[in-house]
């Protein structure tokens, strides 16, 4: 009996192995795209701690880049791929309360996708993952 088993390990690998690829790649996207959210969150964060300290209407195109770039100048290559200018609106400032009266500064990021390095495998697709809104509100002294 055991003389007639000696390849059926091997056989059993090679139908589990598409299945493991295909799991563990799926789990690599998943952790990539929680990446890409965390980096895109953190820099609107910092585009407007940014904003917060200048005066109000004005910097929109600095916040933007540093969005876009990671730098107020707008140089070197894009942070995300995914990431356009056409996904960063104009930033808001509203004014709140009367004594003291408080101004905001709000920026966000809406339509980002994240799209995956692998589109198809083992006949499993990858679909791009659309993201809500990635949006920071904060104080502005001025």
């Amino acid at each position: 009996m055991k003389t007639r088993q000696g390849g059926v390990a091997l056989v059993e690998f090679a139908f589990v192995l598409p299945l493991l690829l295909v799991l563990s790649l799926i789990s690599a996207e998943l952790g990539r795209a929680v990446y890409r959210y965390n980096t895109t969150a953190k820099v609107v964060r910092d585009a407007v701690r940014y904003l917060s300290t200048q005066t109000p209407g004005t910097h929109i195109a600095e916040a933007r880049n540093l969005i876009l770039y990671g730098n107020v100048a707008g140089t070197g290559p894009l942070l995300d791929s995914g990431l356009t200018a056409a996904n960063v609106p104009a930033p808001t400032w509203q004014t709140a309360g009367s004594n003291p009266l408080i101004n905001t500064v709000t920026i966000r990021v809406s339509g980002y996708q994240f799209r995956p390095m692998i589109t198809n495998m083992f006949g499993a697709r990858f679909a791009t993952i659309p993201f809500n809104d990635i949006s920071a509100t904060m104080r502005s002294p001025i």
